[in-house]
């Protein structure tokens, strides 16, 4: 694996709202918001604080439970680093993976569901998908969470784009995705990365802490002034320094 560049949290948050734009959650003023949205300030505090929240409107427990200290990198990966992704342990995903999750074996599996003609929603969207892939435009982004550039990675955003691509041809697959890790040497503490009772436990605390979301208020951010001075004399968003994740 090679770590290309460091990157900021604001970059990953609009890279994730992105893929979570169509939701009914953003029906109600997603016209609005669509510039902000798919061309980006990352310079500007004020549209990232925005971005944030629009994200918090469905993200934000998921958000929460990862590390404070988390360092987010573009990666490239090698074919043999494959081997160490896991696909996100929800819903749809436990049932086609039978408690196996890593991504290679999950898309097999699939592989094989769709050669004896099976369907469904799962299958379908993976389908077209990987139609879409195998056409140049866009990369696709899938954000990965780790403990360093050694360990097994867990996709965080983006099941869906990954597996449909590990359906391709490597070298196809490897093209077309932009892969962004988070890594923090206390990521075995997030129960994304690792699901155990303390780290389910403590996800389960901070939702009943969080039931009434501040921080998923846009509005909170559109009416104050004070915030929309803050961010028009703040200083443009630096790149983080080029530093390894082996450090951390």
């Amino acid at each position: 694996m090679k770590t290309v560049r460091r990157i900021s949290e604001a970059e990953v948050i609009g890279e994730f709202l992105k893929a979570e734009f169509y939701h009914p959650e953003y029906t109600r003023d997603r016209e609005r918001f669509q510039d902000l949205v798919y061309a980006p300030d990352l310079s500007n505090a004020y549209e990232n604080a925005v971005r944030r929240a629009l994200l918090f409107r469905r993200r934000a427990t998921m958000w929460r439970e990862l590390p404070d200290e988390v360092q987010w990198w573009e990666i490239e990966l090698d074919p043999k680093d494959l081997e160490r992704i896991n696909v996100f342990p929800r819903a749809q995903w436990r049932a086609i993976s039978g408690g196996d999750f890593h991504a290679l074996r999950v898309a097999e599996r699939i592989r094989r569901q769709i050669e004896k003609g099976q369907g469904g929603k799962l299958l379908d969207k993976i389908q077209l998908l990987r139609a879409r892939l195998q056409y140049d435009g866009p990369r696709s982004v899938a954000i990965l969470i780790g403990v360093d550039e050694t360990r097994p990675m867990t996709l965080l955003e983006g099941n869906h784009r990954f597996v449909s691509s590990l359906l391709l041809p490597q070298e196809v697959m490897l093209r077309r995705l932009r892969l962004v890790c988070g890594f923090s040497p206390r990521m075995e503490k997030c129960c994304w990365y690792k699901t155990n009772l303390p780290n389910l436990s403590h996800y389960l605390k901070n939702r009943i802490k969080h039931i009434r979301d501040k921080e998923a208020d846009v509005s909170r951010i559109l009416l104050g002034p004070a915030t929309r001075a803050d961010a028009a004399g703040a200083a443009p968003v630096k790149s983080a320094a080029d530093e390894s994740p082996r450090s951390l």
